[in-house]
């Protein structure tokens, strides 16, 4: 398996931020995300948990009605980000 390089993940990363931008505030699935693209779901996932390190998105863990996700977790951008992107329109 090749590595992918540092500016080929920043490009993935940027369009998820976009992608999530776009339906904000529903929230998005990771297998939802990694479908749109066209990436493995764990891969997704590792670059979905680093963007939430940075503070940029945020993991919903629970469903509407409060019950925890067992296998699963939902998207969407911090409030702080989506103020930069809303500027940025």
């Amino acid at each position: 398996m090749s590595k992918l390089s540092k500016e080929k993940r920043d490009r993935i990363m940027s369009n998820i931020l976009s992608r999530l931008y776009s339906t904000y505030p529903q929230a998005k699935f990771t297998a939802e995300i990694s479908r749109e693209e066209a990436r493995d779901e764990e891969f997704i996932k590792g670059l979905l948990v680093e963007l939430e390190n940075k503070g940029l998105v945020r993991a919903l863990k629970k469903n509407s009605k409060g019950s925890p996700y067992l296998r699963r977790m939902r998207w969407t951008l911090s409030p702080r980000t989506f103020k930069v992107y809303k500027n940025l329109d």
